[in-house]
């Protein structure tokens, strides 16, 4: 089954388009002409699309996040910031940030160039997956722009600070493979499988029961302010606790159980 967010619209087209097929959102940015860079009207209509899957648990079970070809995300559209730049900026933000809230599990699959804002939309997201001709540009400091909507924080606890220095402040540009080189995505694939290689592994996370998913998604964040393994312990206790009494841990023990009985 298929839908798009009706938010703002240039002409008879969605700046966001989302498909929902077995449990799983494509988010697709769809401006090619300006190669999916991030303005108001974009933004307004991410955050409905979002705000509508997270409404859908039955329907919803994760979200991949990918740019209509052939950019992902060419970065913002800083021309309409208005008097306070400010405000203008953190309007901007929402574009990606809405996405990195969301409870769901967020995949971006990188179908091209990722600039500025739009590697931040690929950052805030749970998995990166690059096809082999993606592209990932910093490109502040080439602007004269501070980088900003915490780009360097994300990069950096992503990849560890060289990979920072090495693109925010040196320009480098990677490409799909030097960016799985540095950990900044899973893998890279071709650009012909990517579509597919994303689909089936988000299809793994909507698979499994969609409140255990949404809670191990929130232990996985929340264990960045965990100092020592028995914090650890005690941070997973409860929720896993509650999953042992829920009915699909009794519905998949039994079955587990049947198929090595069965052998």
């Amino acid at each position: 089954m298929g839908s798009a967010s009706r938010a703002d619209r240039i002409g008879d087209v969605s700046l966001i388009e989302t498909e929902v097929r077995d449990g799983v959102a494509i988010v697709t940015l769809n401006d090619p002409e300006r190669r999916n860079a991030l303005n108001l009207d974009m933004v307004t209509e991410m955050e409905a699309a979002f705000d509508d899957l997270e409404s859908r648990p039955d329907d919803v079970g994760a979200v991949i996040v990918t740019g209509a070809p052939p950019a992902f995300c060419a970065g913002a559209d800083l021309s309409h910031l208005g008097d306070s730049r400010e405000a203008g900026l953190r309007r901007i933000y929402e574009g990606f940030l809405r996405v990195g809230r969301s409870p769901l599990p967020t995949l971006a699959a990188v179908n091209g160039a990722a600039v500025g804002a739009g590697m931040n939309l690929a950052l805030v997201c749970d998995v990166r997956i690059a096809g082999e001709r993606a592209r990932f540009d910093t490109r502040f400091v080439d602007l004269g722009l501070h980088p900003g909507g915490g780009h360097t924080w994300m990069y950096r606890n992503i990849t560890g600070p060289q990979a920072v220095f090495a693109t925010a402040v040196f320009g480098e540009i990677m490409n799909g493979r030097e960016a799985e080189r540095t950990g900044l995505v899973w893998k890279c694939v071709p650009d012909g499988e990517l579509a597919e290689a994303a689909f089936a592994m988000a299809a793994r996370a909507a698979g499994g029961p969609r409140e255990l998913v949404r809670r191990v998604k929130e232990t996985i964040i929340d264990m960045a302010d965990v100092k020592t393994h028995d914090a650890a312990v005690d941070r997973e206790l409860v929720p896993q606790v509650w999953s042992l009494d829920q009915p699909d841990f009794a519905e998949r023990m039994a079955a587990l159980r049947k198929k090595i009985s069965s052998k």
